[in-house]
């Protein structure tokens, strides 16, 4: 292997010696680039294997001089002088002809540039019969804008000039004016003539004027001197017959107002949450302190009653007995003793400003507890009547308080009225309360109390400790959340559940959602899937679950409250969407309080759906199976019940009416989980109840999913049921009347759509054992298989090769003459520097020889 390329080296050696560049390259030996290739391919001649590109540029170069440099140098020049005139070099004409002919033409030349624009060559413009080209120039004659102080006055020349028949000043005379007047004058004379008249006339306007003035001045200093002997008062006799002066406008009189009227006050800025939070925090800590006084017997009425103070006193604690004796006084025509009426007055003004400070304080509580609900987002109507009596609450509270404040009372008080005051402060609600750390402290503070207070209670509670106030506030509150709920589940467990209760702490919890999201949600979540998985154990042990209890139907009722329904998927609804979806399906209805519960579920399913328009199929089944529990006879009914509702054995026939005589006495009314039902037609009357509601979802579904494509498929069991099994004849007109529109909302037949098959597939095709030959060429790149596709490749190949030599071939070009021309400005630009050079020396030269010559003639 070394052997066969040392010979492949000497081969080359020789080659390069053999070249006609063999004594350059042996004085440069590193002009030699040798092109090694990647593999040797039998059969293939290179004539590239050595290349010489130092001697191919130098080459290139050399040629590029004897060709586009010769161009560069010769463009624009010419060494020939053509003579170009007319019939130089025609020998047919003698010297005459051709003078004779090249003046025409030279006449003609002109002709035609002088009348390029000349559009009327036979029409001569005149004015007033005269002719515009033998006018001579016109005067430089005064402008309208002149400084004459009568402006927009013109003088007659300059009107006569202008307006007056074309010739102006030049225009001329009659034969009868003076033989003066008939020789014409200059353009100079006329122009002196001119500007005369006009510095005249300039001057008679001035002396005019100052005369103007003058009379002006003696007519007003007259008019003082009989002003001031016509100035005399009217006597009083005169000025009474005088009429009245006229009644001003309304309109005067309305803008006279507006001047006058108050200009609008600033409003006071807006508040942060925060600096709203520490005022109502300070407000409840001043209210709880005033109210500990209270029940600690101190009173505050000596410290507002304002006792006037003398200048002598010495204020030493000595106090002289006031002197109460009454003064006789006289007021309007009669004698009465001063000391009564100033007490009656005074016991007047006090009721007076007692009830308008009172009248002030509950303004001033409504409008706090106001911005407190808007703070809170509270918008619904059962928000704002609880918000109404939170007002009227703490409007108590602060009147008794302002009342206690502002009584001036003698200052001596019984015992019996401290002990009654100080039961009253024990009595009130504290105003300021501490976060709870679990849930019995919760239950011990909202225990005893109404609904009102407990949601007052809970108010301080979050008012008392905002997030902005301390950092551990956060935390607090967060807990308050989980025991609210915890408390609530509690209340729907009583024996009545107490749902007043749960309905006045639903704002708050409200509130406390929007301020703490993350913590609401994963409290909600974690009871949501609690339940579920207690559920499930359930199922797997028993084999059926019973329904859900109040507190979880509360607890769901709650959660569409907090969070949104209408997302596609949420943390904390689609676990509740799914607890419902189970529920209606997995739990068994075995007495009328399921079937009260199952209505439940299917209100709050409508609910989380109603939004979004979500198809709920759990929903349609559940009350197709209640349904069921109301048709007499199920043996041949045509559709099937696959709810937890029994469509045979026991418990079957729930909705059946056992007295048909109980439709006459039933009344609409809302249905009730804890109502005890004695008799027979008292169930009755709960059965009629469920079935108008469940008459009243199914019309409120065919509402909502009206416009699906498989809306008569999916109500069509619920269409046989309505139309052929139910014993509606037996029930109250208005039910009917209800069934009526659920059928006639339902279409008969259902829409018929093609059947879903699947798609024919292709036949697969037979292998083929014939192998396509495909000739590729010039490594890897498809050529033609005819002989035109190959020949038209290969044409396309060289093309595309000898148009990249041009442009790389033209580069070079361009690239060589502007370095010719740059070296051919670099010389040029030297040169001339080289003479400036020589001429400030031989000027210096000179300077030099001057100044030696003139010291030496100082010397």
């Amino acid at each position: 292997m070394k052997k066969q390329q040392q010979k492949g080296v000497r081969g080359l050696a020789d080659k390069v010696r053999r070249s006609k560049a063999a004594p350059e390259i042996q004085r440069n030996p590193f002009e030699v680039k040798i092109n090694r290739k990647k593999f040797d391919v039998l059969g293939r001649k290179s004539k590239h294997d050595v290349g010489l590109p130092g001697v191919s540029r130098s080459r290139a170069n050399q040629k590029r001089k004897e060709t586009l440099l010769k161009e560069l140098k010769v463009k624009g020049k010419s060494n020939k002088f053509i003579d170009r005139r007319f019939g130089e070099y025609d020998s047919k004409l003698n010297p005459e002809e051709k003078i004779l002919q090249r003046f025409t033409l030279e006449r003609q030349r002109l002709h035609d540039r002088r009348d390029v624009f000349n559009l009327n060559e036979d029409e001569q413009l005149t004015h007033y019969g005269q002719s515009l080209a033998e006018l001579e120039k016109m005067p430089d004659l005064q402008d309208s804008d002149s400084d004459s102080e009568e402006k927009g006055l013109l003088s007659a020349e300059l009107t006569a000039t202008h307006f007056g028949g074309g010739g102006g000043l030049l225009r001329k005379k009659s034969s009868a004016d003076g033989d003066e007047e008939q020789k014409p004058r200059s353009r100079q004379q006329l122009i002196e003539e001119l500007i005369l008249k006009s510095k005249q006339e300039k001057r008679e306007r001035q002396t005019q004027k100052e005369e103007a003035q003058e009379l002006t001045e003696k007519l007003d200093q007259q008019w003082r001197d009989i002003q001031s002997l016509l100035a005399h008062k009217t006597p009083n006799a005169e000025r009474r017959e005088q009429p009245d002066k006229p009644q001003l406008d309304p309109y005067d009189m309305a803008v006279r107002e507006l001047g006058f009227e108050m200009k609008a006050q600033p409003s006071e800025k807006l508040k942060s949450a925060e600096e709203e939070a520490r005022e109502q925090q300070r407000r409840l800590q001043d209210l709880e302190a005033d109210r500990l006084k209270r029940m600690m017997g101190e009173s505050e009425a000596s410290a507002h009653t304002h006792t006037h103070i003398s200048a002598d006193d010495i204020n030493d604690g000595f106090i002289l007995d006031g002197d109460k004796r009454n003064t006789l006084t006289y007021k309007d025509g009669k004698w009465s003793m001063g000391g009564e009426e100033e007490e009656e007055e005074e016991d007047e003004t006090a009721a007076r400003g007692g009830e308008e400070e009172e009248e002030e304080e509950d303004e001033d509580a409504e409008g706090e507890e106001e911005e407190e609900e808007d703070e809170d987002g509270e918008d619904d109507g059962d928000l704002q009547s609880e918000g109404a009596e939170d007002d009227d609450d703490d409007g108590d509270d602060d009147e008794e308080q302002l009342r206690d404040e502002d009584e001036e009372d003698p200052p001596a008080e019984t015992e019996e009225q401290k002990t009654e005051a100080q039961e009253a402060a024990r009595a009130e609600l504290p105003y300021t309360f501490t976060a709870p750390e679990s849930y019995s402290e919760l239950q011990c503070v909202l225990q005893g109390r109404s609904s009102e207070q407990q949601r007052l209670i809970v108010d301080r509670i979050v008012k008392c400790h905002h997030p902005s106030l301390a950092t551990a506030n956060k935390s607090k509150l967060q807990r308050l959340f989980g025991f609210l709920l915890e408390y609530i589940s509690e209340l729907t467990t009583h024996n009545p559940p107490d749902l007043r209760t749960v309905n006045t702490l639903i704002p708050q919890l409200c509130s406390l959602c929007q301020m703490f999201p993350d913590a609401a949600c994963k409290a909600v979540q974690t009871l949501i899937s609690d339940t579920t998985h207690t559920m499930e154990e359930t199922l797997e042990v028993k084999g059926r679950a019973a329904m859900p209890g109040l507190d979880m139907l509360v607890l769901l009722k709650i959660t569409a409250l907090l969070f949104p329904t209408s997302d596609f998927r949420h943390p904390v609804t689609t676990p509740a969407f799914l607890y419902i979806s189970q529920t209606l399906t997995k739990c068994a209805v075995v007495s009328l309080e399921d079937v009260c519960k199952g209505l439940i579920l299917c209100c709050l399913a409508l609910e989380f759906v109603s939004l979004s328009q979500r198809f709920f199929p759990e929903l349609i089944n559940f009350l197709l199976g209640l349904l069921n529990l109301a048709v007499p006879d199920k043996t041949s009914t045509g559709y099937t019940v696959v709810t937890a509702c029994r469509a045979r054995g026991k418990n079957c026939d729930l909705l059946l009416l056992t007295d048909t005589d109980a439709s006459h006495s039933w009344r609409r009314k809302p249905l009730s989980l804890h109502t005890t039902h004695t008799s027979a037609e008292d169930r009755d009357h709960c059965r009629l109840s469920v079935i108008d509601s469940c008459l009243d979802l199914l019309k409120r579904c065919v509402s909502l999913y009206k416009e699906l494509p498989s809306f008569s498929h999916i109500f069509q069991p619920i269409r046989a049921l309505l139309h052929k099994h139910l014993p509606v004849e037996k029930y109250p007109a208005c039910i009917q009347d209800l069934h009526r529109e659920v059928l006639d909302a339902i279409p008969d037949q259902p829409s018929q759509h093609a059947p879903l098959v699947f798609k024919k597939k292709k036949p697969i095709p037979l292998k083929l054992f014939t192998p396509k030959i495909v000739q590729i060429l010039d490594y890897g790149k498809k050529r033609g298989n005819t002989r035109e596709e190959k020949e038209r490749e290969r044409l396309k190949h060289k093309y595309k090769r000898e148009f990249k030599g041009a442009l790389r071939e033209i580069r070079k070009d361009t690239r060589f003459l502007a370095q010719e021309k740059l070296n051919h400005i670099i010389s040029r630009d030297t040169e001339r520097k080289r003479k400036v050079k020589e001429l400030y020396g031989s000027l210096a030269t000179q300077e030099g020889e001057w100044k030696a010559l003139k010291r030496n003639k100082r010397k």
